[in-house]
């Protein structure tokens, strides 16, 4: 794989939403919500969406948001392709290398450790192997899974 990781543009919603079909069984409904759609094209317009794209088709994406002290990762995808060569670490190092100053804290909501997707998604020992540790519950998801915070410092 040669990936490059870069600012999403207005064109990547496809792709997007292509990644976010691929795990609608841990996340709930996407493709088909309007809502998410919105998300990705805010997010998009925004300047505050990472792509990884692997010679020119997405090969993951990410959702940022910078609210010093805080840095929001809101939704992280890869492709199930793609999954363990590097991607979702490669934009997460790039989320980290955008952070304004004055961000001194990185979180995630994950799935709680009772989720089905916990173990299956492996997104739990994603984080914790990139310095995130688990912190206090988060609301439950659309699909009603529960959900838990990860936080790191930067």
């Amino acid at each position: 794989m040669n990936i490059q990781v870069r600012t999403g543009r207005d064109g990547d919603a496809a792709e997007l939403l292509r990644l976010a079909g691929q795990v609608e069984h841990w996340f709930g409904a996407m493709v088909d919500d309007p809502g998410f759609h919105e998300a990705v094209e805010r997010q998009l317009a925004g300047g505050t969406a990472l792509v990884a794209a692997d010679e020119g088709r997405l090969a993951g994406g990410l959702l940022v948001g910078y609210a010093p002290p805080v840095c929001r990762l809101h939704w992280l995808v890869v492709d199930g392709s793609a999954r363990g060569a590097g991607v979702g670490r490669a934009l997460v190092a790039e989320a980290l290398a955008r952070c304004p100053d004055g961000v001194a804290t990185v979180e995630a909501v994950t799935f709680g450790a009772d989720h089905p997707g916990a173990v299956t998604s492996g997104a739990r020992v994603f984080y914790e192997r990139l310095g995130f540790s688990p912190a206090e519950a988060a609301g439950n998801g659309p699909e009603g899974g529960s959900r838990q915070v990860y936080r790191r410092a930067r």
